[in-house]
């Protein structure tokens, strides 16, 4: 392909543009710093008169119980966790129970630093659109407090000639209820100890024992069976304890009530691989050979220190399952997953040496290795490193994939490459100037001169492509699919 009587090719900005909302706030368990001090405070409702405690009690739902739903609920279900402070011989009235609740519960804004970096797909209902019209869910990356990154959606509609209409969000945010006891395959679980080098005597003895499908209940019955028969000197098996009982936590399954809206669904980290965000969800629509459709997500989990690449797999964005990735190819951040098997195999593109993009392929999507060279930085606003922006889109051309580029004083800019359609490993083209760079109204924000996606849409002949700006706020561009492929070189 070539560019030689063709302009530079720039995307058009269309908008809207979404900015951070500080009125969207989450119920979240609040904990003291130690348990005495705990103890104290329960000490100090406990002290409390009856009609005092109705009274602040109805002074704090007063003030809370329009900005959120089921108050009274939260506070009375925060109680059953933090009771074991009370003596057994305390019987307290609901009231009561309520009142010390609302000293273990605090409000977070999710969103209230930036709302970025984001990830677009078709929405699973397309019912009640006008001809040429496709409904959407965007997730974003939502950082609140403390640097706290989690993922928050919205919804709405592409129309015919391909306005961007967004969803008013409703103003309540809630988290999903963690499912109580979920199930696991021995093999995969088994599997993946052996991955992440935790596999020895004593897991085999625990793996022995379990079912072939079988639930955290189980393991935990098994692990404390056999604990009782293990040398308390032995640091293999003290290790291997703590490597089964991390996998398990970090492999887990959530649900939203299904009668809430999309926008007020927020997935918080809640594991300890996990505890200082969820950043970056790359969304993808895939569907298997046999027609079933599943929506994937690769992610990167932080702690704080370590970043991990992990897996998030969901129906219907009602309940979602977390799953670890293993193998020597699960490295570094920007794992993005094809949306179809390519020859009965899954295909993913990966960034293991943090300048680069590679591609490999597996027969299960929770194992990777053998990460191929795809591309290097070639051109100046790229030299620093490059990556991609998301999944593979699937055109009759090719596979097109948008990048980002690092170049000059970390300037972020995105691009684009074409993939042959049977074996992605051939580049077919390359942009060589960039799809878009951030203009000056979009150079100030958490992270100066920035913009960045993690997955365009497809409409017609056209690319949607929603993006963050300098780590702040998010915005739509759009640009016509035929160009692009023919600015290719």
């Amino acid at each position: 392909m070539t560019t030689a009587t063709l302009p530079p090719l720039e995307a058009k900005r269309i908008g809207p543009t979404l900015t951070p909302d500080r009125s969207r706030v989450l119920m979240r368990p609040y904990y003291p710093s130690s348990d005495e001090i705990a103890r104290r405070i329960v000490g100090r409702v406990l002290a409390l008169s009856d009609a005092d405690v109705a009274r602040l009690l109805a002074q704090v739902l007063g003030e809370f119980e329009d900005r959120h739903e089921h108050v009274e609920t939260f506070f009375r279900d925060r109680f059953a966790q933090v009771r074991h402070y009370l003596e057994e011989a305390w019987d307290t009235s609901p009231e009561r129970q309520a009142l010390i609740g609302t000293l273990f519960t605090h409000e977070y804004s999710p969103e209230s630093t930036a709302l970025f970096n984001p990830s677009i797909v078709p929405h699973p209902d397309q019912s009640g659109l006008p001809s040429g019209a496709l409904r959407f869910i965007l997730s974003l990356r939502a950082t609140g407090e403390g640097h706290i990154s989690s993922v928050t959606f919205r919804t709405g509609v592409v129309g015919p000639q391909h306005r961007i209409t967004l969803t008013p969000p409703v103003p309540f945010v809630t988290e999903p209820e963690r499912m109580p006891n979920p199930a696991y395959e021995k093999a995969l679980f088994g599997r993946k100890l052996q991955e992440a080098g935790v596999q020895n005597d004593f897991c085999g003895r625990v793996l022995d024992r379990l079912p072939e499908v079988f639930t955290l209940e189980d393991l935990h019955r098994i692990l404390s069976a056999e604990r009782r028969q293990m040398d308390p000197a032995d640091a293999a098996a003290e290790r291997a304890v703590r490597g089964i009982l991390l996998l398990a936590e970090s492999n887990y399954e959530v649900r939203f009530a299904s009668s809430s809206r999309v926008s007020q669904r927020v997935l918080f980290p809640s594991t300890a691989s996990a505890r200082n965000g969820i950043e970056d969800a790359r969304f993808v629509r895939f569907e298997e050979d046999d027609g079933r459709v599943t929506y994937y997500a690769t992610y990167t989990a932080y702690d704080g220190r370590i970043t991990l690449p992990q897996l998030l797999e969901t129906p219907d964005f009602v309940h979602f399952k977390f799953a670890t990735l293993n193998g020597p190819a699960v490295q570094n951040k920007g794992m993005a997953l094809f949306p179809r098997k390519i020859d009965g195999r899954y295909a993913m593109l990966s960034r293991q040496d943090d300048e680069s993009i590679l591609l490999m392929s597996s027969d299960n999507i929770h194992f990777w290795q053998g990460p191929k060279l795809l591309l290097r930085p070639a051109q100046p606003w790229e030299f620093f490193k490059i990556g991609n922006c998301g999944s593979p889109i699937e055109t009759d051309s090719g596979w097109l994939v948008l990048s980002h580029g690092v170049g000059p004083m970390r300037k972020y800019c995105l691009g684009a490459f074409l993939l042959d359609l049977a074996d992605p490993s051939r580049v077919l083209g390359r942009l060589r100037e960039p799809l878009l760079a951030p203009n000056e109204a979009e150079r100030e924000g958490y992270v100066p001169n920035v913009v960045y996606s993690c997955g365009a849409l497809r409409h017609g002949r056209q690319l949607v492509i929603p993006y963050g700006m300098s780590d702040y706020a998010t915005s739509f561009a759009i640009v016509s699919l035929d160009h692009l492929l023919a600015a290719m070189e």
